[in-house]
């Protein structure tokens, strides 16, 4: 393999151009390849025939290297959209930090300073989290590996490459033309072909070895004029971490560390709040080891040094005798795979800032928001015991905007970015790296490429001359961008002469149609029944045609979803489906003076439902709403036709 070193490009930011060991590996969703020889392990040849037979080309409409949850959402939006799609995944299962071998929470805006603190997430990551309350309700991190697994899987155009690494970029100029990759289990390489690469891996190895330009480290405060920022630019990236879960014996239980456990130093450790052990069912966040050289090229002595630094906080909590609390408790579950915060922040056209998320600015461009904390974790980690193990410099009073052009590269003219590796200062990151908001930018990066496929252009382009098609898509499709109403011409609800309902308790039925799919501070966006069985109705003055009616529902978007290691966590949560969703109802339009049902769902499962059927002419449409999956009272936020 030949082998080329990493080299900076001034001042702006590095430049990646080498190939790093290969651990990857790939799987196709049926899990075999039509042009894999099989190997004849009785000939003399053996070694020559599995070599030609383990090197394949695919061609694919759109390729997707790393597939956590930003990686997921853009996967599923664009497959959606009718690309034919790769998601390519260097781990045997899927959820990256989320996934059962890293065991972050899938946490998204909240604690908030305003009435609402949680501003939930929809779109393709509500589906899926409302699809694990379905399937898994006994919150158990393999299963959920399983559902996101069915969920990528059972989605047409989409093809799932498991155990696989992009490890190489084929490029043609500015383009990336190939990406090569190898699968583990099956000692195969592939080429695979791409009009458009979307780099949702965390680290970004395709990207970097595209040339992709991107930043590591901490700016300065000049730079940006970021008030939290250090005085002088750096190398220092904040921690990776591994996590913990426990289980009560119902006996005592002896603890004995590891021979490489360091002595944990408590008592200077607890002089910062956030270090104080509240609880010892999860942990420990602070448990984490940063660097100020190379984060990727250490990752393996970082994850030495985690679990020598885990187990001396562990052997503190047991042996201590400060912890009486902890006598029956035992390790159950200890992460192998450490969890990563922060490496390469690949530019785009715009960085997004510490100034632009505390100012609320307002992007032409944007397609996806956030609103977790300015959450720097200190340099060092753990090592670093002199500083608070994360700032919390500050909360938003309300969700801030991404813009489109901080997705894709600066440089290599078909590569989008989605998740921890997207253009944004290191301050930035510090709030914009949480796995929620990173999948709220796979779905906007998903999208985007079934409409530069469309229009023929680059993403910048598409930037350029088709963003307002791509927010009205994505507003469509159950994303929420602030201060960007939906207003689709194509819409016919919002032509409707009239709209009524059987009976209102709170809300207007005008509210359907107002491009507003949520509840936001001081308005009421819905529509909400006096109980049961109820009924919507849309009248046109003359005939029109539709081939499907949308709804958008309610499931309590101020209320948390997500799964968690400690249950104590759960309190506020309902677990479950929400009960505020609606579960059953039918889709009738008037044909002849009679109605005609074109549609009936039954036990509903998500918040946004598209229910098609066959063209037709009809001057009226009926939507019969019978039961939510436990509310007394149908609430609905908008109603489309189409």
């Amino acid at each position: 393999m030949k082998r080329r070193h990493f080299f900076r490009k001034g001042a702006q930011g590095v430049i990646a151009a080498s190939v790093l060991p290969i651990v990857g590996d790939l799987t196709a969703q049926n899990g075999t390849h039509e042009n894999v020889s099989d190997a004849n392990w009785n000939s003399e040849t053996i070694v020559n025939k599995n070599r030609e037979g383990r090197q394949i080309t695919v061609d694919y409409d759109v390729a997707i290297v790393g597939a956590g949850m930003a990686g997921i959402c853009a996967a599923v939006a664009s497959a959606r959209k009718g690309n034919k799609t790769v998601l390519i995944q260097d781990r045997p299962v899927l959820g990256g930090n989320a996934s059962s071998e890293i065991r972050v929470t899938v946490n998204g805006v909240q604690n908030l300073q305003n009435e609402h603190r949680v501003e939930r997430e929809t779109g393709i990551l509500e589906e899926m989290l409302i699809e694990n309350w379905y399937y898994n309700e006994q919150e158990s991190y393999p299963v959920w590996d399983h559902v996101l697994y069915d969920f990528v899987t059972r989605q047409e155009n989409l093809t799932l490459m498991l155990n696989t690494q992009a490890f190489e970029a084929v490029m043609d100029g500015d383009k990336i033309k190939s990406a090569i990759a190898r699968q583990t289990t099956t000692e195969t390489e592939f080429t695979i072909n791409a009009e458009l690469f979307i780099d949702s891996s965390g680290d970004g190895l395709l990207a970097a070895m595209s040339g992709a330009e991107y930043r590591i480290g901490r700016e300065g405060k000049s730079e940006f004029n970021e008030s939290f920022a250090p005085d002088e630019p750096d190398n220092w990236v904040m921690g990776d971490c591994i996590m913990m879960i426990t289980k009560d014996m119902g006996r005592p239980i002896k603890f004995n560390p590891p021979s490489y456990a360091i002595p944990f130093d408590h008592q200077t450790a607890f002089k910062d709040k956030h270090r104080k052990i509240k609880q010892i069912k999860e942990g420990f966040w602070w448990v984490e080891v940063g660097s100020n050289k190379d984060i990727i090229g250490e990752r393996e002595d970082i994850k030495r040094r985690l679990l020598a630094n885990f187990y001396g906080v562990w052997d503190h909590i047991k042996n201590s005798g400060d912890f009486p609390e902890a006598e029956n408790i035992a390790l159950d579950w200890i992460g192998s795979v450490p969890g990563r915060r922060e490496s390469r922040r690949f530019m785009g056209d715009y960085i997004l800032t510490q100034a632009d998320m505390e100012e609320y600015r307002h992007f032409h461009d944007t397609v996806a928001y956030g609103g977790w904390s300015l959450d720097e974790h200190c340099p060092g980690g753990v090592e670093n015991l002199t500083e608070p193990a994360s700032y919390f410099h500050s909360r938003f009073k309300q969700v801030y905007e991404i813009p489109f052009s901080c997705l894709y590269s600066k440089n290599i003219s078909n590569l989008m970015m989605a998740g921890r590796n997207v253009s944004v200062s290191h301050m930035g990151l510090s709030s914009s790296r949480i796995i929620s908001t990173c999948a709220l930018m796979g779905q906007a990066v998903g999208t985007a490429s079934a409409l530069c496929r469309k229009h023929g252009v680059s993403p910048r382009d598409l930037g350029k001359h088709h963003i307002n098609e791509l927010q009205e898509q994505l507003l469509r499709d159950d994303s929420y961008l602030p201060n960007r109403p939906a207003n689709d011409a194509n819409d016919k609800a919002k032509k409707a002469s009239l709209i009524f309902a059987s009976s209102t308790l709170s809300g207007d039925v005008k509210n359907l149609t107002n491009g507003i799919g949520r509840k936001e501070i001081g308005k009421l966006n819905h529509w909400e029944s006096n109980g049961l069985n109820a009924e919507l109705q849309l009248e046109w003055e003359s005939n029109v045609e539709l081939t499907s009616v949308e709804l958008k529902f309610d499931t309590n978007l101020q209320r948390k979803i997500m799964m968690h290691k400690n249950p104590a966590k759960n309190k506020g949560q309902v677990i479950g489906v929400p009960p505020e969703l609606v579960k059953n109802f039918t889709v009738e339009v008037r044909l002849n003076g009679q109605w005609k049902v074109v549609g009936n769902v039954e036990n509903n499962l998500t918040r946004l439902v598209q229910v098609s059927f066959d063209k037709v002419k009809t001057s009226a449409v009926r939507i019969k709403l019978k039961e939510t999956h436990g509310e007394s009272n149908i609430k609905v936020f908008e109603v489309r036709c189409y």
